[in-house]
């Protein structure tokens, strides 16, 4: 049982990775098992597609990732520096790929998302499902600095749903010019969105 369960993380490792660094349609079944170092017949008795493989994945980034902004969105500090704590470690994830691979990888959600989104439904239904419920996390402390009166916004969904989407195209940009600096303005861009009152009260340390 744990041969088999190892060979089922390593083809899941090794997707991750290969996705990352290369897209979903560029890969073959051969190339994963191959990363993997595992036999091709191993990768059919765990998964029956490769698009099957891509949503394992897909929910496997998303365990680690809800777990992380459960961890920093439910602090017990104010709503707007939850945020920034949010952003701030974005960015210090898309750096230590960086220095790991030496490319900023982006988000595997985003990336798929404009890579498969026309091809695959139940890809498409998963992203979504996941873009939502980044959604619902953020508007949580969007209310919550709304109630404090630390921001003017008419609609918490719609102001949360700004921010997930600031969040998603700094971190394309990060990727495309291959540069974590592109994440620098994440929080001034954030409380600009949010129409924060007092931003000044809200900084922290570092800049």
């Amino acid at each position: 049982m744990g041969r088999t369960s190892d060979a089922r993380n390593k083809i899941l490792t090794a997707a991750r990775s290969l996705i990352e660094l290369r897209g979903y349609s560029a890969l073959g079944v051969a190339d994963i098992c191959k990363a993997a170092q595992v036999p091709k017949g191993s990768f059919y008795y765990f998964f029956e597609s490769k698009e099957a493989l891509a949503l394992a994945v897909i929910d496997e980034q998303w365990t680690e990732q809800k777990r992380a902004w459960t961890r920093v969105l439910g602090d017990e500090t104010e709503p707007l520096l939850r945020l920034r704590a949010l952003f701030e470690e974005t960015q210090a994830t898309q750096h230590a790929g960086q220095q790991s691979c030496g490319t900023v990888s982006g988000c595997v959600f985003g990336n798929l998302a404009l890579e498969m989104s026309n091809q695959a439904e139940s890809v498409r239904q998963r992203l979504q499902d996941i873009f939502e419920a980044q959604i619902d996390m953020v508007e949580s402390v969007v209310a919550e600095a709304l109630s404090r009166e630390d921001i003017a916004v008419v609609d918490t969904r719609e102001a949360a749903r700004a921010v997930i989407a600031q969040l998603e195209g700094q971190v394309l940009f990060a990727k495309l010019y291959n540069s974590t600096q592109r994440l620098a303005p994440l929080w001034a861009n954030c409380l600009a969105l949010l129409g924060a009152r007092t931003p000044q009260k809200t900084a922290i340390g570092r800049d």
